[in-house]
């Protein structure tokens, strides 16, 4: 019998959690899911059934050492949005009264992925892993204190809010996360062929293009999915590995 947070003392996962976590949470539940179960030592959002749901809404890297135990034993599902449209929300110092609300001129995509993934790549390779990303719309709010993020003059980020889920992919194997390759991408390819491919949008600066590009080609390697065939100039050059050994 699986035991709650609650029933051992341990709230944690109740007591912190920010507002977009519990909405997604929500969003995602179905009827007879249990929540903030303890499996092997570890909490779990979502026990439905055999499998295991963890939501992440930022940094992968808290995560890894948990994921790589669990899923020894465990079907697990890591749950991740990304911020296909986004709205900034400013209050005053107060944290109540409301300054401003605009719209942000960045729009998330899948490939935001591979910013967090190149922490455990390995992972879409383990038959009991699976990854699900969430398009959504979100509002970020920010307060102002002077005292903190002068590169933000003074204003910091309180709490993120979800409004809507708009699309939803599920990545089983390493050739799910593939066909995120551009179709138009001729082989061999370097990364700077790969961040021209993609396409991203011009506030996206040209170092966090290629960095990008970077991650996913490193992802893509630990996945098996592509492979180093040489070089072009001094950059490292690919191949889907399935034409590479055909």
């Amino acid at each position: 019998m699986l035991e709650t947070a609650s029933q051992t003392g341990n709230g944690v996962g109740v007591l912190n959690e920010k507002p977009l976590h519990a909405a997604l949470k929500a969003w995602y539940a179905q009827p007879g899911d249990e929540f903030e179960a303890l499996v092997d030592g570890s909490v779990i959002d979502i026990v439905r059934g055999d499998l295991l749901v963890e939501i992440q809404t930022r940094n992968f890297s808290a995560l890894k050492r948990k994921l790589e135990k669990l899923v020894v034993d465990h079907p697990v599902r890591l749950v991740y949005p990304i911020a296909a449209e986004k709205w900034i929300v400013k209050l005053a110092d107060d944290g109540v009264t409301r300054l401003s609300r605009r719209k942000s001129p960045k729009r998330g995509t899948l490939i935001e992925l591979f910013r967090e993934l190149v922490r455990f790549p390995h992972l879409l390779a383990h038959p009991n892993f699976s990854l699900e990303l969430l398009l959504i719309q979100e509002e970020e709010v920010r307060r102002h204190d002077p005292a903190r993020a002068w590169r933000r003059r003074g204003w910091v980020t309180q709490e993120r809010r979800l409004l809507q889920v708009v699309d939803r992919r599920l990545f089983e194997t390493p050739a799910d996360v593939a066909a995120l390759l551009p179709l138009e991408l001729a082989e061999p390819f370097t990364t700077a062929d790969l961040a021209a491919a993609l396409g991203q949008p011009r506030w996206l600066a040209p170092a966090r293009q290629r960095g990008l590009a970077q991650k996913m080609a490193y992802c893509l390697r630990g996945m098996g999915v592509i492979v180093e065939v040489g070089k072009q100039g001094r950059a490292t050059a690919y191949q889907r590995l399935q034409q590479h050994s055909q």
